[in-house]
């Protein structure tokens, strides 16, 4: 049986709180210049600390989340088509092209510029709440390996 002192549950809850503010900022300023320790700073934690609990919380560190969410939102203005890949990498936030590209090829699973292309042809038609359901990002844990290919 464990014991759980109630300033140790209370500290959890409080926590928790501002791990929920924490994303909620995130969601909100995603294309806003974020970092780590502006975002400890913002609820009186520590860099590190913000770090560990939020990935334990979301299973992923903040720095991710942020990346996911600049990349969701990446992948709607590139479906909108009239943004070129380098104008929608600086819409959403990132200041490196070659960052945005990797990640966004990382967590897509093909370059921006290629993205674009098969969007507009894929989700032509479709009302755009589903076209945001069936085009999300998947993260690298939650990616099936791919079949092998025999020759």
């Amino acid at each position: 049986m464990q014991v759980t002192s109630r300033p140790a549950a209370t500290r959890h809850l409080r926590d928790l709180a501002r791990l929920r503010r924490v994303r909620d900022r995130i969601d909100r300023e995603y294309a806003q210049p974020l970092d780590v320790e502006a975002l400890a700073r913002g609820v009186n934690m520590s860099a590190g600390h913000l770090s560990r609990q939020f990935r334990l919380a979301y299973g992923e560190s903040p720095y991710g989340y942020l990346m996911t969410r600049r990349i969701e939102r990446a992948m709607a203005l590139l479906r909108r088509g009239d943004l070129s890949v380098t104008e929608v990498c600086f819409e959403v936030g990132c200041s490196s092209l070659g960052t945005f590209s990797s990640r966004f090829t990382e967590l897509v699973g093909v370059p921006p510029s290629v993205y674009r292309r098969r969007a507009a042809r894929a989700t032509a038609g479709m009302p755009s709440c589903v076209a945001k359901q069936v085009t999300k990002p998947i993260r690298n844990r939650e990616a099936r390996a791919p079949e092998p290919q025999l020759a």
